[in-house]
């Protein structure tokens, strides 16, 4: 059987896809924070990915590969839950939890019942494997890399997702990085002997045996060295990119379509509401950057908690307050990224000590905080929720009020981002807005914060038969075949 291959999208440079000229990243930054993000979304310890991709590194080598090859797989291994946010909400209708259900499905724990549910998971693997080649595609990575990708469920017995294809018919680079993989979950989860005995029935299964038995002997003198082998953990330096900060934020706002652009809006007003208020350049870049990696401890917390409708219970409340935890932390392992990341840690703090996850005051809350907390509260103030409708302007205008008066938001901030609201207007290009006709973007809004069909034509007053013929359309000319690849493509090209 052919491999299977789709159209790419082009790459993205950052003059055409920046928000606002400070919002770039190193290559090495930008899949460090995407295999972050698909760690805790895979409910996996936050350096899993990058452990994982030194062993892929080595196995690679290992098979007769060369440096390139070595690279690749890499990359390929860091960036293989990249595609996991657009699909959780999938898995969290199947397993009831995505974080926890698909941590069950790494380690081999699924009762019998799950495992059930997963019996056709086709489509999700479609979601997933388009998304994370797009994102390859759009950093401007080499083509192995985004074909690897593209591939990575399928297995050498043709049983894997989503296209069936089989031995050498799969990239070589999708066994390294599987591989390396179940070395790395397996053994911490059961073991390392029960680990190598698991691996070795998958040989001619899921990789092929020959690269097993090339493999198990090195495994735990691989494993043990992960943490003090500097030179295997270096990323090669062939490819000296910046990629656009707001790819890593549009990635983890796939989790859930209600919040699509979220992080972008939030950086815009942010970053407007900070000159006004009179702040350094340095403060309005580093507001700007928080505002896109706030969302990264999001990730960890289950789709199931974010789309309750009724009270939330203590539990909830408690995996919700570490969600900035986790972004502090991501950026405290990331290199360059420690600055901003902490800032985007506040976002929740409130001046009377209620907010989360330090209980910070206002003795201790600068300018800074003080803005990016105002600044999405009235961002996500006036956008819909699971459990409620976008807020107008004058409830939005009351709410913040009641904030401040109550002591939880400063009256200067959300003073400063009122007044920025006040000069914001569309930034859809000109040939973006070429793309697609009114109506198709109209649409495209709606599929992207997650209505079906029915439920748009229903907003927009036209059949489901017209919505369904508008997405074809939009598929077509975007060059994508799921909802969550058109949203991720539409966001970079500024159309919602």
């Amino acid at each position: 059987m052919d491999t299977v291959t789709q159209a790419s999208p082009p790459s993205l440079s950052p003059a055409s896809a920046s928000l606002h000229g400070h919002d770039t990243v190193t290559l090495a930054q930008a899949m460090g924070l995407l295999a972050i993000v698909g760690d805790l979304s895979m409910g996996q310890p936050i350096d899993a990915s990058e452990r994982a991709s030194r062993l892929a590194a080595r196995i690679a080598l290992a098979a007769g590969g060369n440096a390139a090859a070595s690279a690749h797989a890499r990359m390929v291994s860091q960036l293989r839950w990249s595609g996991c946010t657009a699909n959780a909400a999938g898995f969290a209708t199947l397993l009831g939890d995505d974080v926890g259900g698909r941590h069950a499905m790494l380690g081999r724990t699924l009762t019998a019942q799950q495992a059930a549910r997963l019996a056709d998971i086709t489509p999700l693997a479609e979601i997933h494997c388009e998304v994370s080649g797009d994102i390859a595609a759009m950093m401007g990575l080499p083509a192995p890399v985004e074909h690897g990708l593209r591939h990575v469920f399928e297995q050498y017995d043709g049983g894997g997702l989503p296209y069936g294809l089989q031995g050498d018919a799969v990239p070589a680079v999708v066994y390294h990085v599987a591989l390396a993989g179940d070395v790395e979950i397996l053994a911490r989860v059961h073991g390392l002997t029960a680990a190598l005995a698991m691996i070795t029935r998958l040989g001619d299964v899921k990789y092929p045996a020959a690269l097993v038995a090339q493999v198990l002997p090195h495994a735990q003198a691989w494993l043990e060295g992960l943490d003090t082998d500097v030179e295997a953990a270096a990323l090669s330096d062939f490819l000296p990119l910046s990629v656009p900060l707001t790819l890593v934020a549009d990635m983890i706002e796939l989790k859930l379509p209600w919040l699509a652009g979220y992080s972008r809006r939030v950086a815009l007003l942010v970053q407007q509401a900070a000159q006004l208020a009179g702040l350094p350049d340095a403060d309005q870049r580093s507001l700007a950057r928080a505002a896109l990696l706030h969302g990264i401890g999001r990730a960890a917390v289950s789709n199931t908690v974010w789309e309750r409708k009724g009270k939330l219970g203590g539990a909830d409340w408690e995996a919700i307050r570490l969600v900035p935890y986790w972004t502090a932390r991501a950026g405290s392992r990331i290199e360059g990224i420690k600055k901003d990341a902490h800032l985007a840690s506040h976002v929740y703090e409130r001046l009377d000590g209620s907010g989360y996850f330090r209980s910070l005051d206002a003795d201790t809350l600068g300018m800074p905080p003080r803005l990016l907390a105002a600044a999405a509260a009235y961002v996500a103030l006036r956008a819909p929720r699971p459990w409620r409708a976008a807020h107008e302007q004058a409830s939005t205008l009351a709410l913040l009020e009641a904030q401040v008066t109550g002591g939880r938001l400063d009256r200067a901030a959300v003073d400063a981002v009122l007044a920025a609201t006040e000069g914001r207007a569309a930034a859809t290009t000109t040939s973006a807005r070429l793309l697609l006709s009114a109506r198709e973007i109209d649409v495209l809004q709606r599929i992207s914060l997650g209505e079906t069909n029915k439920e748009a034509a229903r907003a927009m007053r036209i059949s489901p038969s017209t919505v369904r013929t508008h997405v074809e359309s939009i598929f077509r000319k975007l060059g994508c075949s799921t909802r969550a690849a058109a949203t991720l493509r539409a966001l970079t090209l500024g159309l919602i």
